[in-house]
């Protein structure tokens, strides 16, 4: 692991082992998820990536109040 600088602009520069381990590309989305104090990069990944990550997914959880209604 290697630390990094910010800089006076709030910039960081990803370590080459990092871009080269994750395949990151310039324009690549990525989000930063606070949690407990320690900051996690997490890679966005793009429509076509992301299809089917949900599959199996139970549905029948009940997540509103309406829904008891319907």
């Amino acid at each position: 692991m290697e630390a990094v600088t910010i800089s006076s602009k709030y910039q960081v520069v990803i370590p080459r082992e990092v871009r080269e381990q994750f395949n990151l590309k310039p324009g690549q989305k990525i989000m930063f998820v606070p949690y407990n104090n320690v900051l996690h990069v997490v890679i966005v990944p793009t429509v076509k990536q992301a299809r089917g990550m949900l599959k199996g997914i139970n549905t029948d959880v009940q997540r509103e109040e309406f829904d008891e209604e319907r």
